[in-house]
């Protein structure tokens, strides 16, 4: 037994001396820091995080809650009690962390007084040996570390990741060297030969190799490692869990490289394999790779909403048994499809397959966006398919993660866009951006413009410095291609066969196919420009017969976007009309406030409660669908994604 140890911990040392960019990683993500969007699209949104979502982030951090006041009250070390919740400090880093990528986007200079008044603030609660955690310092420090559930690793976590986007917006040190101070410590108690410890809420395996990447020292993505690896043997060690007797709902029954199947809350899921993803990426091991593929299939082909939203239950913010995904009391957690996003990424560049960028832009313009206004001022924290009226978007929340969070993912849209590798260029979303990209040392103009997911014309520059052979690769969107998602979870019911178009300079050139992207190779020359024509079809959707609350129903999509029928432009009602497969549909253009839409309208039985209150009777009417994501920004009212094609499945007591 102690020889397998000992073998272990060499092995382990061993690892840790040759890690670097694997050889696992296909393809190489282009940071937001080098990306400028300039987009019709997300421009707006980005400015609207900057001023009205990052506003209230502030107030309600330093003013309407004691958020920041729990650090200036460790720094005047006069006994102050702790207020709020035991995880609270990772709003305020997620909210810096939002600064950081805004910043880049929209410069600000009071902006960044603020955050460097607040890093100096966090800076000043830090203890002599590296702790930081408000709660327990304040509360009883000598119980720091003994229990799982309370959040101190989640916490640290997203303060590595404000730290390390803080330094790359601004070139500014101090906060990155208290998260160094803080990652110090850690280390210095656990890992192997030191104590155990499995994060509770999963983050800190992520960050560690954020950190990693920007010191290049070593010992942070050994601990990452080491972290994934104390999953799954809890009854082999002395474990503290008081906030739950299932571990299950932190992913840690079965071992990281041994799981197959989705379980527990949604957040930590997607954290932990993000995490596990960035691993791998980094020390090439393929036992994270396997698992992944196989957790991936068991959330995409049997648990995910077809906004790309998962997590269906409320009572553990996370997944239940397999196909059951109810539409009014949907959970969907706005940081569950953040963590998709963020997650999909990673096997993106881990395979180089475009299947998981389709997931994102799922996940991303339906499931995420939904989580913000459109006034930029008010939020959702789960995101049903279905509404009765009586949902209503908020100012703020006793637990706050998701205002931040969404706020976090839009301002560095900029990190999804494009990314590289030794020969090829990926164009992965649709925004219109600019970007340079060095290939084999010579550097390459990017210019996108489009007006996606309006229309789907997209032009992009290219611009090599001097005349170069290489890469081109363009997603081939899955749903410009008849499939809805990877899997028989759902499929189009409607499809006309239109193909995407390319064009370089306006001529026809030769194009192969592989993984999910159209690849065009050539020697590129300066102001070279591909026309890329994506057919914007209206397509109905159903969803396989194992989802028993979706029978009878269709669904609507155009483009990346899934739509709804909303009671503010149908007189009220939503639960009240039928959709028949054969129905003419056609395109609106429209506004929601100040957002530009197209919505979809078309003439449909609606079925009503006759003048003698004992009969139905129907009446054809117009009805409009507009995208989900816009839905309950002109009040509470009834909302239905998944509309009946059959009058036996109409609610009228809604």
């Amino acid at each position: 037994m102690y020889k397998n140890i000992f073998l272990f911990i060499c092995m382990t040392s061993i690892c840790a001396t040759s890690y670097c960019q694997s050889n696992l990683v296909k393809i190489e993500p282009i940071s937001f820091s080098k990306v400028t969007i300039t987009d019709h699209f997300w421009k707006p949104k980005l400015q609207l995080v900057a001023t009205k979502t990052l506003n209230a982030c502030v107030y309600q951090t330093e003013t309407a809650t004691p958020r920041l006041r729990n650090f200036q009250k460790v720094a005047r070390k006069k006994g102050e009690k702790h207020e709020g919740i035991f995880y609270d400090d990772s709003d305020v880093f997620k909210a810096l962390e939002a600064i950081a990528y805004s910043l880049k986007n929209n410069p600000d200079s009071a902006l960044e007084r603020k955050a460097d008044e607040w890093i100096e603030i966090i800076a000043a609660a830090q203890q002599p040996d590296g702790y930081l955690n408000t709660w327990f310092t304040l509360s009883d420090i000598t119980k720091r570390y003994t229990d799982m559930s309370m959040h101190e690793d989640y916490n640290a976590g997203h303060m590595i990741e404000a730290a390390v986007a803080y330094y790359y917006a601004t070139g500014k040190r101090k906060f990155l060297d208290v998260s160094i101070r803080w990652a110090n410590h850690f280390d210095t108690l656990f890992g192997p030969t030191k104590r155990h410890w499995v994060t509770g809420h999963q983050e800190l395996e992520l960050a560690l190799v954020k950190l990693f990447k920007v010191t290049n020292d070593k010992k942070y993505l050994t601990l990452a490692d080491w972290l994934l690896s104390e999953r799954g043997h809890q009854n082999a060690v002395g474990y503290t869990w008081t906030d739950w007797k299932d571990t299950a709902y932190a992913q840690d029954v079965v071992p990281v490289k041994m799981q197959s199947k989705i379980t527990g809350h949604a957040v930590r899921a997607m954290y932990m394999y993000t995490g596990a993803a960035d691993v791998a990426a980094q020390t090439g091991d393929t036992g994270y790779l396997a698992a992944m593929q196989r957790v991936w299939k068991d959330v995409v082909y049997k648990n995910m909403y077809i906004t790309g939203g998962i997590g269906s239950s409320g009572s553990n913010e996370g997944f239940g048994t397999d196909y059951d995904l109810p539409n009014e009391q949907a959970y969907c957690e706005t940081c569950a499809s953040v963590g998709m996003v963020f997650w999909n990424q990673r096997m993106n560049a881990l395979t180089g397959d475009a299947k998981y960028m389709d997931v994102l832009e799922r996940s991303l313009y339906n499931g995420a966006l939904d989580g913000l206004s459109l006034s930029g001022d008010r939020f959702f924290y789960g995101n049903p398919l279905g509404s009765n009226g009586k949902n209503a978007r908020r100012e703020w929340f006793g637990t706050a993660c998701c205002p931040a969070n969404i706020a976090r993912l839009i301002a560095s849209i900029g990190d999804y866009i494009y990314a590289k590798n030794q020969e090829s260029i990926y164009i992965n979303l649709f925004v219109g951006s600019e970007t340079k990209v060095n290939l084999k040392g010579k550097d390459i103009s990017i210019k996108m413009e489009t007006n996606y997911p309006l229309d789907g014309n997209i032009q992009i520059a290219v611009s090599p410095a001097t005349t170069s052979n290489f890469r081109v690769l363009l997603r081939k969107p899955g749903w410009s291609n008849n499939t809805v998602v990877p899997g028989n979870l759902y499929s189009f019911i409607s499809f006309n066969g239109l193909q995407p178009s390319i064009l370089v300079n306006g001529q026809i050139v030769p194009i192969t196919e592989e993984n999910g992207y159209y690849i065009i190779q050539r020697q590129w020359k300066k102001n070279d420009t591909i026309s890329y024509q994506l057919p914007m079809e209206i397509k109905r959707v159903i969803s396989s017969d194992a989802i028993k609350t979706n029978q009878f129903r269709m669904a609507l999509e155009r483009g990346p976007l899934v739509y709804c029928i909303e009671g503010a432009d149908n007189e009220g009602k939503a639960y009240n009309i039928l959709l028949p497969t054969e129905s003419k549909i056609v395109e609106l253009p429209m506004n929601i406030l100040q957002e530009q839409i197209v919505a979809l309208s078309t003439t449909v039985p609606s079925i009503q409660i006759a003048a003698d209150g004992k009969s139905l009777q129907t009446i054809n009417k117009k009805i409009l669908a507009i995208p989900y994501y816009t839905w309950c920004n002109r009040g509470s009212n009834q909302m239905q994604v998944w509309i009946p094609t059959s009058i036996k499945d109409i609610k009228l007591n809604n």
